[in-house]
């Protein structure tokens, strides 16, 4: 029983139907079995007619001339239990006897939705075998067949249609088991072909736009989870929409044929996956940890589904096992996602509360396949429930019909539709914001890292910053050391873009603001580091260097790229970064710069620099390049590829001045070649 309606049955109206019914039983039959009149058939017609019912199994009871006057007439517009409150036969007969005209060719038989295993007959000879009945060989029963009536058959006048049944007994614990009202149909049989297409495209339309809508959404989703891996829910909406579509084909197929019922487990795999990746959105979006009582949940949920399809499968089962098996998955539609949405919502999360309407929609209509199981046990209530259901919960609209199940699901997909277009609004918006904090602080860089260095008297400055984003984490600073000397501070903070801007914003205002009480490197890097430690994931490498004009140089360093003196590397005493530890000490080295050495400063966006093939920069070209002109080394380096911010700095010593006969004499020196790439 389809599970779509939730009608609630007062128990002074179900004691009242019962006791109807009770006197009704006991009264005799008022239906009387007639020949039906098909003879001025115009359209096609239900077969809700009266029927002669018998159980037991007997092959002569497809016969024509067989003698069914002592059968049971039967409505099928009520329950078969009706007719047999007690016992539960395997195999149940049906007859009905027909007028036609013998012109009225191009009759047909429609069958659908009747049961697992049947056999029709039409004047004796089987027109139509679904399964096998003795011995039981089950087949699906939900597709539309159509089968034409022999013309010889409607040349005599009087067809006899008789059904062979097996009832199965699951079957028997639903509310119509064996043949029901709309089971069969009688007409022609171009005019069947046309209801069948207008009923199967009318039926799955919204379901079918459901399947595509998922699909193309679960396509946007796994775009989405490739550019935002932390979002672990565009993966399972895509998941999800992949067990939709990798389910479509078999059940494409069984709209027009029935297959054996094991096939049906081909997309047993696809139904649980469903189950398990809509629970992991929920979760996701959430941000409801994926726990071991969880795990254990959905475990209980898949086993639930196999057993549960292995009894419809089979006809296995009872009302009991039927509430048993399908417990974990309605309990977790209508029990545990509704309780954890209501709850996240009410924190302020809003993507709980958008997700909450498809939700509900769906826990209703699962408390609804619950009472209506359970009210339609009586036979009595039985054609009053469904026709409630069906006025409930099933809607037509035009050749469409609309029902709970294919709402939810098209309702499910457009909220998350609406979730992912909030969210690309809101980090659309976030990004304009980020973007301007990005051009204020490339701005604010500019300020910090002047690209003209002022003349020094007695050095040669040159000098390059060279970003990998917006803004970067490098940084360099050229103050004056009194007495006609310089400091040069170079450094790399920790991480990229903004967060390592403002640390260098930071930086710089505390290097100028620690050079205006001393110049001494050792002491300046101790100081940074008292500043930096103690900041959330903030530290920096640094190397300071103060020259005098004599070409006296003290120089320390904090975890930084040592200099390059002449081309050569200078050894110095190794030395945590700043920000790591405080009370961390410095060493300092002597040395000096005889006049035209060249002194050389590096970040580690040189050496890290790297081609596609994996070759990087390194440091022997870092040493064969440290002579040549800062443009020339940090266009090399980019040819490799650049990786990180780039930052070089030189400072030349002038030459000694020479005599004019003497610079007369001297040769021009040649420039030095550049190292081979």
């Amino acid at each position: 029983m389809s599970l779509r309606s939730c009608p609630r049955i007062p128990w002074l109206v179900v004691f009242v139907a019962a006791a109807l019914n009770a006197v009704r039983l006991a009264s005799p039959p008022l239906l009387h079995a007639q020949t039906y009149d098909a003879t001025n058939l115009r359209k096609p017609v239900q077969m809700g007619m009266t029927w002669l019912v018998h159980a037991g199994d007997n092959p002569a009871y497809a016969q024509p001339g067989f003698e069914d006057s002592q059968w049971t007439r039967f409505d099928p517009h009520n329950s078969l239990k009706t007719i047999f409150p007690q016992s539960r036969p395997s195999v149940v007969w049906y007859r009905l006897h027909l007028n036609v005209a013998p012109n009225q060719t191009g009759l047909a038989l429609e069958e659908w939705n009747l049961e697992t295993a049947f056999e029709v007959y039409v004047n004796g000879q089987r027109l139509m075998r679904v399964g096998r009945v003795e011995p039981y060989v089950p087949y699906t029963f939900d597709a539309y067949l159509l089968r034409r009536i022999p013309d010889a058959a409607i040349a005599t006048g009087s067809l006899v249609i008789a059904l062979r049944v097996r009832i199965s007994q699951l079957d028997w614990a639903s509310g119509f088991p064996g043949l029901y009202v709309y089971n069969l149909t009688l007409g022609q049989r171009s005019a069947l072909v046309d209801r069948q297409w207008i009923t199967v495209i009318g039926y799955n339309a919204l379901s079918w736009l459901d399947s595509i809508s998922g699909l193309g959404l679960g396509i946007v989703a796994l775009a989405l989870f490739a550019v935002q891996r932390g979002q672990r829910e565009y993966l399972w909406i895509f998941l999800l929409s992949l067990c939709g579509l990798l389910s479509m084909p078999l059940g494409l197929y069984r709209i027009f044929h029935v297959v054996p019922v094991a096939w049906t487990f081909l997309s047993l795999p696809f139904q649980i996956g469903t189950f398990v990746f809509l629970t992991l959105i929920y979760l996701a979006i959430l941000r409801v940890r994926f726990a071991r009582w969880i795990q254990i949940y959905l475990g209980a949920v898949a086993a639930g589904m196999i057993l549960s399809a292995i009894g419809m499968a089979y006809g296995v089962g009872s009302v009991i096992s039927v509430l048993l098996t399908t417990t974990p998955t309605a309990s977790l539609i209508a029990g545990v996602i509704p309780a954890l949405l209501i709850h996240h919502f009410r924190r302020g999360n809003r993507e709980a509360g958008i997700l909450l309407i498809p939700a509900l929609l769906l826990c209703l209509a699962t408390y609804a396949n619950l009472v209506i199981f359970l009210a339609i046990q009586i036979p009595a209530l039985a054609p009053t429930v469904l026709r409630l259901q069906n006025a409930l919960f099933s809607w037509r609209l035009g050749p469409m019909t609309l029902n709970t199940s294919s709402l939810g699901e098209c309702l499910f997909d457009l909220c998350l539709a609406v979730i992912i277009v909030l969210r690309a609004t809101r980090i659309t918006h976030q990004q304009g914001v980020l973007e301007g904090e990005l051009a204020a602080a490339r701005e604010v860089q500019q300020v910090i890292l002047p690209e003209q260095i002022e003349a020094v008297p007695g050095f040669k400055i040159e000098s390059i910053y060279q970003p990998a984003e917006q803004v970067g984490g490098d940084f360099f600073q050229i103050l004056p050391a009194g007495d006609g000397g310089i400091l040069v501070v170079v450094g790399d903070v920790a991480g990229k873009g903004l967060p390592a801007a403002m640390l260098v914003s930071m930086l710089v205002g505390a290097i100028r603001s620690v050079a205006e009480y001393t110049s001494e490197p050792a002491e300046l890097l101790a100081s940074l580091n008292e500043r930096l430690v103690g900041r959330a994931g903030g530290f920096s490498t640094a190397v300071a260097a103060r020259i005098a004009s004599n070409g006296s140089a003290v120089i320390a360093v904090a975890g930084h790229l040592p200099p390059y003196l002449d081309g050569t590397e200078i050894d110095l005493p190794s030395a945590l970064p700043l920000g790591v530890r405080s009370g961390a000490r410095y060493e300092s080295i002597r040395l000096e710069l005889e006049p035209g050495s060249r002194l050389t400063f590096y970040s580690d966006g040189i050496v890290e620099a790297q081609k596609q093939d994996g070759e990087m920069f390194g440091f022997e070209r870092a040493r064969e390049f440290s002579m040549q002109p800062v443009a020339a080394i940090v266009s090399a380096a980019r040819t490799f590829g650049q990786q990180d911010d780039m930052t070089v700095v030189c400072i030349e010593r002038a030459p000694a001045a020479v005599s004019a006969p003497e610079l007369a004499l001297a040769p021009a020196p040649a420039p030095a070649p550049a190292p081979a790439l």
